[in-house]
């Protein structure tokens, strides 16, 4: 079973790195956290800066200021970033390793918001192409260690690395197998809309998972919704789908972005709703069927709106408005929620459908008419 877990976090782990949601790997000492991080980076051939969080210093993150003279206009401060940075610049890609991070203090860790978040190293911002790793040990594991910042506990995607004793003999005996990183297809990002449109039902129903800051500092250490969390989620879902990903690596990247109460919610809630696949609609809008229930009606019709938008073709308009026809015609009120997006991706030219009369007065009174 271990083993089949710890598969399960490397393959949730590729999932993150490949959509650029920074990670954290939290797990006991000398269980293998940054050989298998590193392992990772070389299996795709990533160059791979290691920085031990625990012995630098705030400047080391946030640049170090130096006073120069530029073309005798008078001096200027610039922040000069260190040679990790500027080595992850000039290759373009790879991977930036942060360890040790729960024994970092915390002007060390508000440092490291920036960087994590904005990608900004001083005055130089990392590629996009560079992907944020960390791992640390638990608090009261660590040499003098410290519960992470609510701020930067926020910025991560939280997995657990479990160990046990079958798993460890196995490697000794026959060798550590070579973690890879799952293959996301180009193209993921447009698998967007749908999940946050997923989300965004998910949310008018329990609109207090919106923000949920714990009030202990373990629990605002580790993860917790917040509106920045829920879109990690959404980029999470549409990277996990395009990778094939399994439930249980799903599983873990949603729980270990917003935390295990309101992600199991979530994925309660996804499988219970059993949402049509946006695409297939609008290929066939009369066979759409509008659920039930307002939240996942709600959530259905948003996701359609939302990949008219994406590649909002005369052809693909018409099609979303004749969905949107049928859905008014029960649920006039959750259907006009979700038509104000609609009605602003029209094509320049496209002709008004006869299905957007009944939503006329309500698009004129947004000035979408």
């Amino acid at each position: 079973m271990a083993v089949n877990e710890q598969a399960t976090v490397v393959e949730a782990l590729g999932v993150a790195i490949a959509t650029r949601v920074p990670v954290l790997l939290w797990g006991a000492p000398g269980t293998g956290k940054t050989s298998v991080i590193r392992a990772l980076a070389t299996a795709a051939g990533w160059p791979c800066e290691t920085v031990i969080a625990s012995i630098r210093e705030p400047s080391d993150f946030a640049g170090l200021p130096v006073v120069s003279n530029h073309d005798g206009r008078g001096s200027r401060v610039d922040f000069a970033p260190p040679q990790w940075a500027h080595r992850l610049v000039e290759a373009g890609y790879g991977l930036v390793f942060f360890d040790e991070v729960s024994t970092a203090p915390p002007a060390v860790q508000a440092a490291l918001l920036r960087v994590v978040l904005e990608r900004t190293v001083g005055d130089v911002t990392l590629p996009e192409g560079v992907a944020v790793v960390a791992a640390a040990n638990p608090p009261e594991q660590a040499a003098d260690g410290w519960d992470l910042s609510a701020p930067l506990a926020n910025r991560f995607c939280h997995l657990d690395w479990p160990v046990d004793a079958r798993t460890l003999a196995d490697g000794l005996a026959g060798g550590w197998p070579v973690p890879r990183v799952g293959a996301v297809h180009a193209g993921w990002e447009r698998r967007l809309t749908t999940t946050r449109s997923w989300i965004a039902g998910f949310l008018t129903v329990r609109p207090a998972l919106a923000v949920v800051v714990p009030d202990d500092a373990a629990g605002a250490g580790r993860a917790w919704p917040s509106p920045r969390t829920w879109d990690m989620v959404a980029r999470l879902l549409a990277g996990a789908d395009a990778a094939g990903a399994g439930d249980a690596a799903r599983s873990a990247l949603v729980r270990g972005s917003v935390g295990p109460g309101p992600g199991v919610e979530l994925l309660t809630w996804l499988a219970e709703a059993d949402l049509p696949d946006p695409e297939q609609v609008l290929a066939d809008p009369d066979s759409f069927e509008l659920p039930e229930r307002g939240d996942r009606a709600y959530a259905a019709l948003s996701s359609i709106a939302a990949a008219v938008a994406a590649d909002p073709t005369p052809d693909r308009w018409a099609r979303g408005w004749v969905v949107f026809g049928k859905a008014g015609e029960r649920a006039a009120d959750v259907a006009a929620a979700a038509a104000r997006t609609l009605a602003r991706c029209r094509p320049p030219g496209a002709p008004i459908p006869p299905e957007v009369v009944a939503f006329t007065p309500l698009l004129r009174d947004a000035g979408l008419l």
